[in-house]
């Protein structure tokens, strides 16, 4: 099946050049080699070209952020790509630059020979912003391919403001999308003619180390990244994250809908830093619940008005899930695709929200944190600071926890704006999954982004939702959780 129309598009008029050595993929970050429409779409010219296919798979010390963690999870991720390509006729380049610049005119020499550009449209963080210089830099023809989701972000022009909406929205328009899917194996049996990169270019761009693509913590000292921040608990790559994926469906998704709020469980399919760097597809996500229901969609029918239950026809447990994968995260992308000067800040919180901290903005602060006593876990609040150590030492944290996480630093900060900005730079150095459509739509939601008006009005957050840690404490068990994230 061919990728579909409403999942590409074109950043540079120029035409295909049929007399190109290859097609290029530029993987940025769909960084896997199954259930990806970007790879599928590479394939697809590369097919009707008859032209070798070029994977390139790089890696800038120059990004924002750069630091050991999030550097050894993308590297493993690229290394488990390159044993996958190995045995294709496709041709995986993966460079990592270990001088800020070195990178520079490695993607336009590789156009420079290509028949055709393809991309990831990923619609966050730099990722847009440097395709779209790069688009500025490229004389042949530059597409990017939308391999989010299961409802295509560029689909409508309509900014959902509610999950409700949104929701109902999908079960009017999404069922026709769910037998759009990508490849499962797209290299199985792939026949290509095989290329070969000039000399001319390896030795001056030469492919990452064995070391480096291994994430050796002596290759990666050697960086000029940030070393502060270690590797977290979990591993990159393809494999880790559907092994995950495996187990969680498996053992694990018939008690989400009461595990998943708990810390002290493992209850939640903790996917999202796989899914953020691409290493794990929300497509192959939906397709192993699907299997694991016996379901198709034949079985769907008309909207049910938004309502949460019962137009997927799977069990409660299922339906539960798939509203957190498929509601609640393709919503953070309609915001991050359609609103992308500001997608992440205050101008996208409904009247009330922005009425409301207008309001309150000068109440008085009994607690006053600054970033650096915010980051170490100095607060009077100690399910607070295992929250936030829980991040700091493992890369990621508990997503019911999240919610109370953002909440006290919104009390505790001396405006919504700066609550924002320290939010999203404690995620951006320390969180796996940071960086992404989803965690500026937690960031927003804890300000009142996608909520509603709450009563009684309370100072500092006056009809924003409330949370506190004494009453988060008698709704979950947090005894052993403390104990496992005590300083």
């Amino acid at each position: 099946m061919a990728v579909p129309a409403q999942r590409v598009r074109r950043l540079t008029e120029h035409p295909t050049k049929p007399d190109g050595r290859w097609v290029l993929y530029w993987m940025t970050s769909f960084r896997r080699t199954r259930f990806n429409f970007a790879l599928d779409r590479a394939i697809e010219h590369a097919k009707a070209l008859k032209k070798p296919l070029v994977v390139l798979e790089a890696l800038r010390v120059g990004y924002p952020d750069a630091n050991d963690r999030l550097h050894t999870f993308i590297l493993q991720g690229m290394a488990e790509n390159a044993r996958r390509f190995a045995q294709t006729p496709v041709l995986y380049f993966p460079y990592v630059e270990e001088t800020k610049g070195d990178g520079a005119g490695l993607l336009e020499a590789l156009a420079a020979e290509a028949c055709v550009v393809v991309g990831d449209d990923w619609p966050c963080y730099f990722v847009p912003h440097m395709q779209a210089a790069a688009a500025k830099r490229l004389d042949v023809r530059f597409e990017v391919v939308d391999s989010n989701g299961l409802w295509p972000m560029h689909a409508t022009d309509r900014v959902f403001t509610t999950a409700h909406s949104f929701r109902a929205h999908l079960q009017k328009t999404l069922t026709p999308h769910l037998f759009e899917l990508p490849n499962d194996a797209p290299l199985t049996g792939l026949e290509l003619p095989h290329a070969k990169l000039p000399s001319s270019l390896t030795s001056r761009w030469s492919r990452a180390a064995k070391d480096l693509l291994e994430a050796k913590p002596a290759a990666i000292a050697a960086l000029p990244i940030d070393h502060s921040v270690p590797p977290g608990k979990m591993k990159g790559g393809s494999a880790v994250g559907e092994a995950r994926l495996s187990l969680f469906v498996s053992k694990k998704l018939g008690d989400y809908p009461v595990a998943r709020n708990e810390p002290e469980e493992d209850g939640t399919s903790a996917l999202s830093p796989w899914l953020h760097f691409g290493h794990v597809s929300a497509h192959h996500v939906f397709a192993e619940v699907a299997r694991k229901e016996k379901w198709t969609p034949d079985v769907l029918g008309r909207s049910i008005g938004g309502s949460k239950e019962g137009w997927w026809k799977m069990s409660p447990a299922a339906e539960a899930f798939l509203d957190e994968l498929i509601t609640w995260r393709e919503l953070a992308f309609n915001m991050a695709a359609l609103r992308p000067d500001d997608y992440g800040t205050l101008e996208t919180l409904p009247a009330f929200a922005k009425a409301t901290h207008a309001k309150h903005a000068k109440d008085p602060r009994p607690h006053l944190y600054s970033l650096e006593q915010l980051e170490h876990s100095q607060t009077h609040d100690e399910l607070w600071n295992a929250t936030q150590r829980q991040m700091v030492r493992d890369g990621w944290f508990h997503n019911y926890l999240r919610m109370l996480w953002g909440k006290k630093i919104l009390e505790w900060s001396p405006s919504a704006k700066d609550a924002l900005e320290r939010m999203e730079r404690l995620m951006n150095k320390y969180s796996l999954d940071g960086r992404d459509p989803c965690s500026y739509s937690g960031y927003l939601w804890v300000l009142g982004r996608y909520d509603r008006a709450w009563g009684p009005e309370r100072p500092i957050f006056g009809s924003v939702r409330y949370m506190s840690s004494t009453n988060t404490a008698k709704k979950i068990s947090v005894k052993r959780y403390l104990e496992t994230y005590r300083a």
